[in-house]
């Protein structure tokens, strides 16, 4: 029995042993008083001998208590002492009033009582707020530990995770990474080479893989004359994105004296969910560079998308077979389709509406009604919109995005031109409505897809949509017969696009002009369209005005801020800059009329100017390229700057 229980049980005796007594010696007294006497004489010492031994238990009692606290005190201390984590008490100001001898230990000092949480641990500085509520890890030396804080009671418990960090650290190294690597238009580079011209080009530049791949120890297989498969792990693909895939200039130094130079498209993969999955990352990667016209690798990681490379122009098809392909294809979707609906970008330029007429005569032909979404007229298509609607065949089928929505219904087909973003489209709930999807496009591919789309065209190497438009109604149908506005509004379209037939052309650029020009396109009538304004061109001039040169080859231009200005006086002012001496690249950053600061960047091949417009939020062409970001001109302009400076550290600018 406890002995704080004893003490209680042997008062409680005494007392009643002192009651009986007290009683019977009443009786006692009352029969005899001698009797009584004796009685009392005996309680008295009974008493007296109860008194002294409660004494003498209770003193035993207080030693007893005595050595058990300071056998539980020292325990506890011996514990503190002893736990394999540490313990910090702090004030209001996390300042360190108390620490256990394990903190010393870890920190080299024999007290840190009296500095702050922050100066025991610099690292804590470096992480979010949100990081240090979720128990964030800092590393002091060699060793990783995790601080858990207790802010009520103002403690700071620091647990050593270096093992599990390791082990964590180890697992996502070794997650499988699958990669594809494509020779871009093989067909194209080796037409006209006999058998062994063809066979020593292969041989040289899968010989060049296979060298990569030892290089950097990953597993290579292959899958066809032109297509490899890659399998390694997330530490290996981070070490290949730090070299930024030299892979693809080493193969394309290595063909440079070929009439076409090889170049190659990589598509990599990991941290997907499944090793399916994973191949399936890997495939849409490798479509990704290949839509972005090639030479480049984009890898997918997790949730994140990057693009290396990309310093060559896209090798123009001399096969017209896919587009004969996609012609018919498109020609069985109309015939089955109820409507059709047609839309562009947001703030649409003349080919994005040279491609849109192109699509409505196409489902004229079959007898289907089509409509363009439109509203609102910018400057840069308002004579063509001039134009077109002298004719009212063709100003009744412009309606706005609340009509488009009305009209839309399971049979209806939609045709997106001149964009694949699903958020840079007139009316995004077009998209997303009933229907079937169809994406026209000659941009280089982004990150971002109209990802239910049936039907995709999408050729960078193209001048223009209007291009590939043009191409398509030559194989949609027989004998088809353009209107003059029609044909007129596609020959606008691509005249546009490449600056009057002299940036960005090839041969089928030519070819489908010439259809065009068959079919009664006035050449006349799309330079009127294009004529400036004499205040236009002076408020153009004053943009110019203010241009600086950077890197020897690169002009930048910024409007006075709070001025605004067009979108279209942007592009012009960067495609003047670029007629300069020695400018090999241009960028004009002005406020638009909507509030958005715009960017228009231009390039005559040695520059990607698509890569940098990435990086600002926008994209385009390796030559031709813009965004629109937030903020103030002089905010954006010193953003472009930053980036063009870490282009400039990590790559260089120019090829």
């Amino acid at each position: 029995m406890p002995k704080f229980l004893v003490v209680r049980w042997h008062g409680m005796h005494q007392l009643a042993a002192f009651a009986i007594m007290a009683v019977m010696t009443t009786a006692l007294a009352w029969f005899d008083w001698r009797i009584g006497l004796v009685a009392l004489l005996f309680m008295i010492g009974f008493s007296v001998y109860g008194f002294l031994a409660e004494r003498a238990f209770r003193k035993d009692l207080k030693t007893y208590l005595g050595t058990i606290s300071y056998r539980v005190k020292k325990a506890g201390n011996d514990v503190i002492s002893e736990l394999p984590f540490g313990i910090i008490l702090y004030n209001e100001d996390k300042t360190v009033e108390w620490h256990n001898p394990y903190i010393a230990e870890i920190l080299g000092h024999d007290s840190v009582v009296g500095q702050t949480i922050a100066e025991l641990f610099p690292s804590l500085h470096q992480t979010k707020d949100k990081e240090r509520e979720a128990e964030p890890q800092v590393i002091v030396g060699n060793y990783v530990f995790q601080l858990i804080f207790k802010p009520e009671e103002r403690i700071l418990y620091v647990k050593n995770i270096t093992e599990q960090w390791h082990l964590a650290k180890k697992y996502e190294d070794e997650k499988l990474a699958l990669g594809i690597v494509m020779i871009d238009s093989l067909d194209e580079v080796t037409q006209g080479m006999d058998d062994n011209q063809r066979s020593a080009l292969l041989s040289k530049v899968t010989t060049e893989i296979t060298e990569w791949a030892q290089r950097y120890q990953l597993h290579i297989k292959r899958l066809t004359s032109d297509r490899f498969m890659l399998i390694t792990n997330l530490k290996t693909l981070r070490q290949l994105e730090q070299s930024r895939f030299v892979l693809l200039d080493e193969v394309r130094e290595l063909t440079c004296d070929h009439k076409i130079p090889t170049t190659l498209s990589i598509g990599f993969a990991a941290e997907a969910e499944s090793i399916v999955e994973l191949g399936q990352w890997a495939q849409s990667s490798l479509d990704i560079a290949l839509g972005r016209g090639g030479d480049q690798a984009a890898v997918k990681i997790g949730g994140r998308q990057s693009f290396y490379g990309g310093k060559s122009n896209a090798v123009e098809k001399r096969t017209r077979v896919r587009a004969r392909v996609v012609a018919h294809a498109l020609r069985d979707l109309i015939k089955e389709s109820g409507n059709i609906i047609i839309m562009g970008h947001k703030m649409p330029d003349m080919d994005a509406i040279g491609a849109a007429i192109g699509i409505t005569k196409a489902a004229q032909m079959f007898g289907k009604e089509a409509y363009i979404v439109l509203e609102g007229i910018n400057p840069s298509i308002q004579k063509m919109m001039e134009m077109l609607r002298e004719d009212e065949r063709f100003s009744k089928r412009f309606i706005t995005p609340e009509q488009a929505m009305s009209m839309t219904n399971n049979k209806t087909l939609t045709v997106v031109v001149d964009t694949h973003k699903a958020s840079m489209v007139k009316e995004p709930r077009l998209i997303g409505a009933h229907g079937k999807i169809v994406v026209i496009d000659h941009h280089r591919r982004g990150e971002e897809f109209i990802a239910n789309a049936i039907l995709v065209y999408m050729e960078p190497y193209a001048s223009s949509t209007c291009e590939l438009v043009a191409e398509l109604l030559q194989y949609i149908a027989d004998r088809i017969v353009l209107d003059v506005r029609e044909a007129t509004a596609l020959l606008a379209g691509i005249t546009v696009d490449t600056k009057s037939f002299s940036l960005r052309t090839g041969a089928r650029t030519f070819e489908a002009a010439s259809f065009l020009r068959r079919n009664g396109a006035d050449s006349m009538l799309v330079q009127r369209m294009l004529k400036e304004d004499l205040e236009e061109y002076v408020r153009k001039a004053e943009i110019i005005k203010h241009a600086s040169v950077l890197y020897e080859h690169i002009a930048i231009a910024v409007t006075e801020p709070g001025r605004k200005v067009g979108q279209l006086l942007i592009a012009q002012a960067a495609d003047t800059l670029l007629n300069m001496t020695d400018i090999l690249a241009s960028f004009v950053v002005g406020e638009r009329t909507d509030g958005l600061i715009g960017i228009s960047a231009r390039s005559l091949g040695d520059m990607n100017v698509q890569v940098v417009m990435e990086k600002m939020g926008g994209g385009g062409h390796l030559t031709n390229a813009a965004a629109q970001l937030e903020g103030t001109v002089n905010e954006v302009a010193e953003k472009l700057k930053a980036v063009l400076k870490e282009i400039e550290k990590e790559e260089g600018l120019f090829e």
